[in-house]
């Protein structure tokens, strides 16, 4: 059920014990607040992510929106849940801008290309899996697999922070970065769950504070790509934009080359919604299994309607299964609400322009939390579902699968290819795993896991990726993706 809610008792309380299920709501004026909750939980990656790959924040707010409500329709409204920007994408767009001119409009177009792509083969996977079972993920991708593919993508990203952010303001970079592990930490329940909107913010007001007490500050500029003098903290392109307004738009523009780079994202992709959809159904007590494959299929699709318009990629939320798991509130209505609020957001241009202002020290603090996170949520997988490293076939590939993505190390294909980073060690991660299981068969980690082992990334953050991003940050702080 997608519409015509059933009022839970009076729609003012739950008994003890009694939870709100998707098909039932309490009050509106009720429904609206949670609504509005599940928008914070949501905003600090949402808009986080984006920033990073360089992509339209405002954009990406907007199409969470648009992207939630076509999740809901697809899964009939049984799964509960809101799709943000994925952190699982934010090491292939970086190699991409690398590639094809850094940040300029070519680029960005060339990245929501190979989104775009990376979306339809999600959808298609979706498709399987509703018509073949879920087993069939398991045995491609077994724990050890995707633990590996978690772990690369959060720390394949290392260099962005090493050489991209943390250079803009070494300073104001460790003091967000501190200020934020406090927050996450310290803090309990509502607070600790937003620590990473709220480390941004007060980053952002430090960066401008030191304007004020220091002036311009002279380091790498991300905008010149030289050392230079500048401001750390520039109001010009908020005070040009307008309240009201469609965000700037654009198509994608598709080249394979691209698309290889960030197609690993698929199998991070996969995990963190079965994850979650595990999650969801395990809260609510329903059999989510014949809705997996409408799940990922949902988010495929919803990937590629906002990379259509230039928006970021999409996934689940843990950080929204968070708020849901503390208030007991499973209602699909809170959804459509936040999706509402979402699309109001995205629709005001000085918005968008005041978070494209967050500067680069402050995205260094915040990237260096998420990054590692999301490598650390691969180690959970492999520790929940007890995978055997003293065994060489799960050793050998996914070690030398990591190294090659945290270096980056290049390997050239031709004149005018080359794999890197993540896609280079995520095709040596799962071909290397299941060459050495076909060489020596019956030796390695057992493939035929459950969907629910499949959930330690959704259970635990773009963007992305990622998640991501940051699962386990929805739930105390923040990365899908």
């Amino acid at each position: 059920m997608v519409a015509g809610w059933t009022k839970h008792g009076d729609g003012k309380t739950l008994a003890p014990g009694e939870v709100v299920r998707p098909d039932e709501r309490l009050s509106w004026p009720r429904m609206i607040g949670f609504g509005a909750q599940h928008v914070i939980a949501m905003f600090g990656a949402t808009f986080v992510f984006p920033l990073v790959m360089g992509l339209s924040p405002n954009i990406a707010i907007m199409f969470s929106g648009v992207a939630t409500i076509m999740f809901l329709l697809i899964v009939k409204g049984k799964i509960p849940s809101y799709l943000g920007t994925s952190a699982s994408f934010v090491g292939g767009v970086l190699a991409i801008r690398v590639s094809f001119g850094g940040d300029t409009p070519a680029a960005d177009a060339i990245v929501t290309g190979a989104i775009l792509v990376v979306g339809l083969v999600l959808a298609l996977v979706g498709v399987a899996i509703h018509y073949l079972g879920v087993h069939i993920i398991n045995r491609i991708f077994p724990p050890v697999v995707t633990g590996a593919v978690v772990m690369l993508i959060g720390f394949g990203l290392a260099y962005v922070v090493a050489d991209v952010y943390w250079p803009q303001d070494q300073w104001i970079a460790l003091t967000t970065m501190l200020v934020t592990f406090l927050i996450i930490v310290v803090f309990k329940g509502f607070i600790g769950r937003i620590g990473i909107l709220l480390g941004l913010v007060i980053g952002f007001a430090l960066s401008w504070g030191a304007d004020r007490l220091f002036g311009n500050i002279t380091a790498y500029n991300a905008a010149t790509g030289v050392v230079d003098t500048h401001p750390r903290v520039s109001f010009a392109g908020v005070a040009d934009a307008a309240w009201i307004g469609w965000p700037d738009t654009f198509l994608p523009d598709i080249r394979f080359s691209a698309v290889l780079l960030v197609l690993p994202a698929v199998i991070a992709l996969i995990a963190e919604n079965i994850g979650h959809v595990k999650a969801v159904g395990e809260m609510t007590g329903t059999d989510v299994d014949p809705y997996m494959g409408r799940a990922i299929a949902g988010d495929g699709v919803a990937t590629v309607v906002a990379s259509t318009f230039g928006g970021s990629p999409t996934t689940t939320y843990a950080e929204n299964i968070g708020v849901m798991a503390a208030t007991r509130v499973y209602s699909t209505a809170a959804y459509y609400i936040a999706a509402v609020i979402a699309i109001l957001f995205g629709l005001c241009p000085k918005f968008g322009a005041l978070v494209a202002a967050t500067p680069g020290g402050v995205l260094g603090g915040i990237t260096v939390i998420l990054y590692g996170m999301i490598g650390l949520l691969g180690a959970k997988i492999w520790i929940e579902n007890q995978v055997d490293f003293s065994n060489p076939i799960n050793m050998v590939p996914v070690g030398a699968g990591i190294i090659l993505a945290i270096g980056p190390v290049k390997q050239m294909i031709g004149s005018h290819f080359v794999l890197e980073g993540i896609a280079l060690g995520t095709i040596v991660v799962v071909g290397g795993y299941h060459l050495l299981r076909a060489i020596a068969p019956g030796t390695g980690d057992e493939p035929g896991r459950t969907g629910t082992e499949l959930g330690g990334p959704g259970q635990a953050p773009g963007g992305g990726p990622g998640q991501a991003p940051g699962g386990g940050a929805g739930q105390r702080g923040e990365a899908s993706g």
